[in-house]
């Protein structure tokens, strides 16, 4: 008798952790807290530094974040300001139509629909007079777990003229974060990372080999840990089978990509319905390589895939194939 009570106790006790493990993972909402030690890092006036031993450079104060449960603080470092001019560049993919536009003198924005692969592809064509309209935004303005909004909610709140998810980084325990010039997570992770400079350039660096500290001193402005990179240097950079962890091989996806200085491409595609198959990470970036991307980075797909234009969502989000409803995420990448 006292076996089989023992026995119901433990079964109770670990249904109860196990209930806890999911609830915390998927669920429970905390706010990391800011470490209020000082980084003496960072340049976001104009360009960014070559190197890092330019002494002539004034460091704004820039934080690092701290993962305890409390709640944040919002510390931002001096917007970039470049004043240059896009260059236009000829590409090879045609779009079936062209469904909005937007330009204000500073922000000029193209929405275009492509028919891919049996896919729909929904693209922005955004031409900024300064990296400045480049900008990140978490759910609640808040970073932590299990915090989340849709993109369409986060694009209203930050008035943005149009916004794509991101990187979704409460899915990861790792993977630098770094946005609007703050550091708010420092461990590496193990996929590519992408880099956007305070002067509106693109890189994609191996977290391995370099810190937070040394890619905000160099000017790093924003940092995303999905991956993987798509287009490195003009070229393909991920081969037929490569695919993100065990998603499937037809995919919605989503991707940011630099044509030239201050031209950009936002791209999210459709999928896992008969009206749009969905694309694997070799077609994706078989497809930015059309548009003359020259650096390309794949963001969180799937029913993640949004884009949301003055206040309309684009395309059709889904996670099952069987209703189109936004899924919630933890940030996004907008103009505005």
């Amino acid at each position: 008798m006292k076996r089989h009570v023992f026995t119901i106790i433990y079964s109770v006790l670990l249904a109860a952790f196990t209930l806890y493990i999911i609830l915390d993972t998927f669920v429970i909402s905390r706010v990391y807290d800011q470490d209020t030690t000082q980084m003496n890092t960072g340049v976001f006036n104009n360009e960014a530094p070559d190197t890092a031993e330019d002494d002539s450079i004034s460091e704004p104060d820039v934080y690092m974040y701290e993962e305890t449960a409390a709640t944040a603080s919002t510390v931002v470092a001096t917007a970039p300001t470049v004043a240059t001019t896009a260059t236009a560049v000829a590409t090879t993919a045609t779009a079936d139509e062209e469904i909005d536009c937007y330009s204000d003198g500073n922000i000029s924005v193209t929405i275009e629909e492509y028919t891919y692969n049996d896919t729909r592809v929904y693209v922005a064509d955004v031409k900024l007079n300064s990296a400045e309209y480049l900008k990140t935004a978490f759910a609640d303005d808040a970073y932590g777990k299990n915090i989340k909004a849709t993109t369409s909610e986060m694009a209203e709140n930050n008035d943005a003229i149009l916004a794509i998810n991101g990187d979704n980084y409460g899915s990861q325990e790792s993977g630098y974060v770094i946005r609007n010039g703050i550091v708010y997570r420092d461990k590496a992770g193990k996929n590519d990372v992408l880099c956007i400079y305070a002067d509106g350039s693109m890189e994609i660096i191996d977290p391995d080999e370099i810190s937070t500290d040394e890619l905000v001193e160099r000017g790093v402005w924003q940092a995303f840990s999905f991956g993987p990179a798509l287009i490195e240097d003009g070229s393909v950079s991920v081969s037929e089978g490569d695919e993100v962890g065990k998603a499937k091989a037809s995919n919605p996806r989503t991707a940011v990509g630099i044509i030239d200085d201050l031209h950009y491409v936002f791209v999210v595609s459709d999928g896992r319905t008969e009206e749009s198959e969905g694309l694997s990470l070799y077609e994706l970036a078989e497809f930015m390589e059309s548009l003359g991307v020259t650096t390309a980075y794949n963001l969180d797909g799937g029913g993640s895939s949004t884009m949301v234009f003055q206040g309309t969502v684009i395309n059709n989000p889904t996670t099952t194939g069987r209703s189109v409803k936004e899924r919630e995420v933890n940030d996004i990448v907008y103009i505005g």
